[in-house]
């Protein structure tokens, strides 16, 4: 043997399977002139390399340097071995270990060399709607165990016909060990179905599905990670049909569009908006509306916004070549329910809404959602986080033990660590019903299993009503820690940015539950990732209604006139008051005064609600954080004019909403127009936190404030406080991988409860 010969063993870890990984470092090792073997194990890709050792660094250097497009390598571990002599360099059979470590790769976007193929009629693949190739197409999805091979995946069911096997077996192939890879001669297949189930004879079932679209009709199409209920766009009737059956008032409906310039058409896109919607992960995106553009007016109503998407699978490539500017693509559910998956469940629960399905029999393992972002303040924020970036981990600052987060109940998502990597599930709902509650469940064993996580503690919320906390509850064997609901907001923005150490937390959202009973909400503390002190809070008035008060705004409106005025509220020339009707206003008022079924509450989502109502904007919600949505989106821009405000000292201190409230009526009264009055009130709440910020600063020292909370999701709070703190010397810390809502909470609750002694 040549005396010059080296030999390595390197595990290389990270998203390194499904993603091409085994072909590349076989190419690069044939490239260098090294011999050896590549294998995927459940610890990750495992290389036995030998050859002269110059060339071995080479070799090691281009493997971090020049990976495939969808690989991400967390880590390569390398030891010294003895040469053993090897042939040639090959790709071995995948081996499980004692313990999984690799990481699974997220679903991607077609690529564009697939597309390619899809639109050539010369291609064996022409119009194959699940055209993939290592670079693209359904990962998570489809995986039901690692390592990830076809055996372990949905494609199992399918046997690769000779001209798919030479491919897939072939290392220089594109499609080389591509486990999703198929086509028409073997692979999955669509078909058309009517609303009541029953196939439907088509050539072409896309073809036959777009002319049901350009007829009005309502289509069911599977996709990725679960079903999408597809309209029209452009045409007001069927987008109010789809609102009707869907039981979706007013929330916004997703739109899918086949390009940018489609999408200019109707909203205005940014250079970094453009990157966005044309990444592998493909997003909705949040984009400005174009005042006279031609969507119908049903998609986003009384909205400046409209979530957009551009499409990611083959099949949407084909629909939407069937001449569609956009189409509405909003999930496949009831409103509150989770996204369906299977065939047999959409044509059951989707019958009452779909008037066709566009089925097809490649099997969904695990259900996902869209995911949605938003760019504020030059940062992209994650609004929404499923598909495209589920099952990516967020990275910690050190090392956790085994545990397991279960969210809390609106958003719900669930966090599960292993050692310095966090893995948040993708959005599951709210836990409001059984089949939400039937999908938590089913995520939480699902990723259990792929990530192999044996959780030795388990972390939920202090509400002792989530249906999240009575399942941890329930379970046996695991040390339960119950974590402050916005503890756990900031907790998650320490997470997410590898912050240690105390900070002041700002975490405000619509309700949390208190350890006083109180419902929390408007909240400054002092907090690590072990504990929180409550530094100041917003002081509390009743929810008269109790949950109804969320729904109905007015109830808000009258507790904080209330307070504000006292029993004399009731003679101020309001709307919200007179179009309410005196008899409800009373009642709500003595509810109020006499604590009967109006729990307290500090929520800063609470008091935008309340202003919302007053200035006349909204009376009643028809979806959570609808009234401060269109409070935002009301403020004028360039006022530079803020309503003072008040606290009292104390431990804690107590911002007094009172002083905003009667600025704000004050000002209309007065004929202030509401767009210059939110303007005020959002600027108000900036220089609030700031001052206080500041005395903080001086009596405890901390320079870093974090913010988080559902609020945090108002653009225009949040790029107004991120601009007054650093312009006070603060470094400012908010949400960017992870939702600022309940849907990163997990999150949060899993580094506190890994934090206590």
């Amino acid at each position: 043997m040549d005396a010059r010969l080296a030999a390595r063993r390197l595990l290389v870890n990270g998203i390194v399977q499904g993603v091409g990984f085994r072909p590349f470092v076989y190419q690069l090792a044939l490239r260098h002139g090294l011999k050896g073997e590549v294998a995927n194990t459940s610890e990750g890709v495992l290389i036995d390399i030998e050859g002269a050792p110059e060339r071995l660094d080479a070799f090691e250097a281009e493997l971090v340097s020049r990976t495939p497009p969808l690989a991400r390598i967390t880590e390569v571990r390398a030891t010294e071995r003895e040469p053993r002599g090897a042939a040639g360099f090959r790709i071995v059979e995948s081996r499980r270990g004692a313990s999984m470590e690799t990481l699974i790769p997220p679903d991607v976007a077609v690529c564009e060399d697939c597309l390619a193929e899809l639109f050539d009629p010369r291609d064996r693949r022409f119009r194959y709607p699940f055209i993939n190739c290592t670079n693209c197409g359904p990962r998570y999805t489809i995986i039901e165990d690692i390592p990830y091979d076809r055996p372990k995946t949905s494609m199992r069911d399918f046997a690769m016909c000779p001209a798919c096997r030479a491919e897939y077996e072939h290392p220089a192939d594109r499609r080389f060990h591509a486990q999703p890879n198929a086509c028409p001669a073997c692979g999955p297949r669509l078909a058309l179905h009517n609303a009541a189930g029953d196939p439907v004879a088509a050539a072409d079932p896309v073809a036959a599905a777009a002319a049901l679209l350009r007829e009005g009709a309502i289509l069911a199409v599977k996709g990725l990670g679960g079903f999408h209920l597809a309209v029209d766009a452009f045409d007001p009737e069927a987008v109010a049909r789809l609102r009707a059956r869907k039981r979706r008032e007013e929330k916004p409906l997703a739109v899918m569009s086949p390009d940018l310039a489609a999408v200019r058409t109707y909203a205005f896109v940014t250079e970094e908006e453009a990157r966005l919607l044309s990444a592998p992960e493909r997003p909705i995106v949040l984009l400005r509306k174009r005042p006279a553009g031609p969507l119908a007016a049903g998609v986003a109503p009384r909205n400046r916004w409209v979530g957009v998407l551009l499409p990611y699978t083959p099949l949407h490539h084909l629909l939407l070549a069937e001449g569609f500017p956009a189409l509405v693509m909003t999930s496949g559910n009831l409103s509150e329910e989770p996204i369906a998956a299977g065939n047999e469940e959409a044509l059951a629960r989707l019958s009452g809404i779909a008037d066709a399905f566009l089925l097809h029999d490649r099997g969904i393992v695990r259900r996902c959602d869209d995911s949605v972002v938003r760019r504020v303040a030059g940062k992209t924020r994650v609004v929404r986080r499923a598909r495209g970036y589920v099952p990516r981990p967020v990275f910690l600052a050190r090392r956790l033990p085994p545990l397991l987060a279960v969210g809390a109940e609106l958003k719900n998502t669930v966090c599960l660590v292993k050692g310095d990597r966090a893995f948040l599930s993708p959005h599951i709902g709210d836990l409001e019903n059984l089949a939400t509650y039937e999908a938590f469940c089913e995520t939480i064993a699902h990723l259990e299993r792929i990530l192999d996580i044996r959780p030795e503690i388990l972390a939920c919320d202090l509400h002792p009503d989530y249906l999240s906390t009575r399942w941890a509850e329930e379970q046996r064997g695991l040390l339960l820690r119950r974590v402050q609901h916005h503890h756990a907001h900031v907790a998650a923005c320490m997470a997410e940015h590898g912050l240690t150490g105390p900070v002041i937390g700002i975490a405000c959202d619509g309700t949390g539950y208190g350890p006083d009973g109180t419902v929390w909400g408007g909240e400054v503390l002092a907090a690590d990732a072990a504990r929180f002190e409550r530094l100041a809070h917003f002081a509390c008035v009743p929810m008269p209604g109790g949950a109804a008060a969320i729904r109905e705004p007015w109830r808000m409106a009258v507790s904080h006139l209330q307070a504000a005025y006292g029993s004399g509220f009731s003679r101020l020339d309001l709307p919200v008051l007179s179009e309410t009707g005196e008899e409800r206003v009373r009642v709500a008022a003595a509810m109020a005064a006499g604590g009967v079924n109006a729990p307290l509450t500090s929520s800063l989502g609470r008091l935008f609600d309340a202003v919302a109502a007053i200035l006349g904007l909204r009376r009643r919600v028809a979806f959570e954080g609808q009234a401060a949505m269109e409070l935002e989106m009301e403020a004028a821009e360039g006022v530079e004019e803020a309503y003072d405000t008040e606290w009292e000292e104390g431990e804690p201190r107590r911002i007094l909403p009172a002083p905003l409230v009667r600025a704000v009526v004050e000002d209309l009264l007065r004929g202030r127009p509401a767009a210059e009055i939110s303007a005020r009130f959002h600027n108000g709440l900036v220089r609030l936190f700031v001052r206080l910020c500041r005395r903080i600063r001086e009596e405890r020292g901390l320079a870093r404030v974090v913010l988080s909370g559902g609020v945090f999701q108002n653009a225009r709070l949040l790029e107004g406080l991120l601009r007054g703190l650093a312009a006070a010397g603060f470094a400012v810390y908010s949400h960017e991988q992870v939702p600022a809502n309940d849907g990163g909470i997990a999150l949060g609750q899993a580094l506190v409860a890994a934090s206590r002694n």
